[in-house]
């Protein structure tokens, strides 16, 4: 009978060694599957993460194409949001309450020709602040206008640049935008205010004239500040269009033929 025992207790022990194995072997398989999971996870939030931030960098760097169009183009923005904005402006930038309420007017010459102007401060009071104190600065004279449009449903005359190609000056930059037509329609003989696309705050010293019935889409910040009209001497403008570009660019789209010079801006 001893002999009997031990052999029992020992087959015991085998089947007990082989269920440990057994049970080992199926915690392990457990562990593979779930570490397998986990790490399915971690990719795909991984690659969930890698397309999150490629859509933010795309979307906040558009296309050639999405900035042309976007300049070419601004609904207003909120209360607050233009509070915002010009709570920013530095200390260099003329307070909205010089121009609040009052109206100027005065004369810009271009080439020789004169263009009768009136700047709204009720309207647009940061606008025709800037403007004033850039008129009495004689900021203008000298200065040209870079650039002419001559689509049918886009024609203006861009001036104002202190370097002359275009580009801001990152020195003198202001918000918000003001009176910008809902309808995104800006009839001739309308003084609009140059900005960079998709910036409400990006205002500076380059206007636009408005030679023809023009329609300007509205991009992300909204449309563009509409600070003062033409009261006479369009056809000034009209005849530096109908000369139209300097070829080898776009058929409707930069320098004047005709170099424009800003001769005079004055405002009272």
């Amino acid at each position: 009978m001893a002999p009997s025992s031990r052999s029992a207790r020992e087959a015991k022990r085998r089947v007990q060694q082989m269920e440990a194995r057994r049970g080992l072997r199926r915690d392990q398989d457990k562990r593979r599957k779930r570490d397998n999971v986990l790490a399915v996870s971690a990719g795909a939030g991984a690659i969930a993460l890698a397309l999150i931030m490629q859509l933010t960098v795309f979307s906040s760097n558009p296309t050639e194409e999405e900035v042309t169009a976007a300049q070419e183009g601004l609904a207003s923005p909120s209360a607050s949001a233009t509070a915002t904005a010009a709570a920013t402006n530095a200390a260099n930038i003329p307070k909205a309450d010089t121009a609040a309420g009052k109206t100027f007017t005065g004369e810009l010459k271009l080439n020789g020709g004169a263009l009768g102007v009136e700047l709204d401060g009720t309207k647009a009071p940061q606008a025709a602040a800037v403007f004033k104190s850039l008129a009495d600065q004689n900021f203008y004279k000298g200065l040209n206008c870079h650039r002419l449009t001559t689509a049918e449903n886009f024609g203006v005359l861009q001036c104002g640049s202190k370097s002359g190609n275009g580009s801001s000056d990152p020195s003198y930059v202001w918000g918000p935008v003001e009176n910008a037509p809902a309808d995104n329609k800006y009839p001739a003989g309308t003084i609009a205010v140059a900005r960079t696309s998709g910036n409400a705050n990006s205002n500076g010293t380059q206007f636009f004239i408005v030679y023809k019935d023009t329609v300007i889409p509205a991009d992300a910040a909204g449309g563009y500040t509409v600070v003062g009209k033409v009261t006479s001497g369009l056809d000034v403008v009209s005849r530096i269009a109908a000369a139209g570009l300097k070829p080898g660019g776009s058929a409707t789209d930069g320098a004047p033929v005709e170099p424009v010079t800003i001769d005079s801006f004055s405002l009272k």
